[in-house]
């Protein structure tokens, strides 16, 4: 099973204005739901850490979760309202975002709240701005650090300033999780904001001997770079007609960790020692479920038999691991 933990919220797109009103169409979202929701699209078996509102924003994020299949046994219910974030998409579909969630539920997770992970857990992963918001951010990290022996901890910072502008927050939070990541996955651009000119393969090196077993840099329309102690490879983004780039990391992330599970290299030890190929067909096989999500609008993220036939499409065969 996949444990996934973080924010759960609506995303509000601007779809049309006249006068002096604006119209929106909202959707459920959030990095982690989405990665949640792209698990079980792609078959997995997810459960959400998250909290979600009593409001009726909270139930409406509750029912999706359901009809995608996301276990929500560890879904805490609380009075706070629901985040709502505002985006915007430029001419190049780049999203901008800007939160609004004092004292939203998804915020508000007391250590108290939380059971241990469920038996049968393979994976935790975290991320996004659910780091740095506390009380959540702390009682997501004592989960982690609670994990049973051979759990997978997975984080992807995926920073959001507009969130929590402290870049020393960021940083000081994204060290308690490396102290106990195995899996990293992050985009160029966050290694920028968070380290300014630093070069991507001594940041990588540096996580790796603090204890990480696989690092995963993702840059955008050129591709992913990935690095383990004795391993360095990089695949090219697969063309894609792009519609906008919301949800793309996100699906990035849910295709890496259902592939590395499908690999039978989603245990510490595995992570250390996968080999180039077979690391390679892992972010071939990310890389085709993020085009697919690009290729229209918002976090619409695959179902398997969509990434294996853009595989396919691509001259690549991917049953054949």
């Amino acid at each position: 099973m996949f444990i996934v933990c973080g924010e759960a919220l609506f995303d509000l797109f601007v779809v049309g204005e006249g006068g002096a009103s604006l119209r929106f169409d909202a959707h459920p979202g959030g990095s982690p739901y989405n990665v949640a929701v792209g698990l079980a699209r792609l078959g997995a078996e997810v459960s959400l850490v998250t909290g979600i509102s009593i409001d009726f924003l909270g139930a409406r994020l509750l029912h999706r979760l359901e009809a995608e299949g996301v276990g929500t046994s560890m879904i805490v219910r609380k009075g706070g309202p629901t985040t709502i974030s505002l985006v915007g998409v430029d001419a190049h579909g780049v999203p901008a975002y800007a939160f609004h969630g004092h004292r939203a539920a998804d915020r508000s997770i007391e250590a108290a709240d939380l059971p241990r992970l469920p038996l049968g857990s393979r994976v935790l992963h975290a991320g996004s701005f659910s780091l740095v918001t506390e009380p959540t951010g702390t009682s997501e990290l004592a989960l982690a650090r609670s994990r049973p022996a051979g759990v997978v901890v997975s984080v992807d910072p995926n920073v959001r300033l507009s969130v929590e502008p402290d870049l020393d927050v960021w940083r000081a939070r994204l060290a308690a999780w490396l102290s106990i990541a195995d899996l990293v996955k992050v985009s160029r651009e966050d290694l920028g904001v968070l380290y300014g000119g630093a070069e991507m393969a001594d940041v990588a090196a540096g996580w790796l001997k603090g204890g990480a077993r696989l690092v995963v840099v993702t840059d955008g329309g050129e591709g992913a770079h990935a690095f383990t102690a004795t391993v360095r490879t990089f695949v090219p983004a697969m063309p894609t007609v792009v519609v906008d780039t919301v949800g793309a990391g996100d699906t990035f992330q849910a295709a890496l960790l259902w592939r590395l599970a499908e690999e039978n290299a989603m245990a510490p030890s595995a992570l250390a020692s996968i080999d180039e190929a077979t690391l390679r067909r892992v972010l071939r096989y990310a890389a085709a479920a993020a085009a697919i999500t690009c290729s229209r609008a918002g976090a619409d993220l695959p179902r398997a038999a969509e990434v294996d036939e853009r595989l396919r499409e691509a001259g690549e065969a991917p049953d054949e691991a």
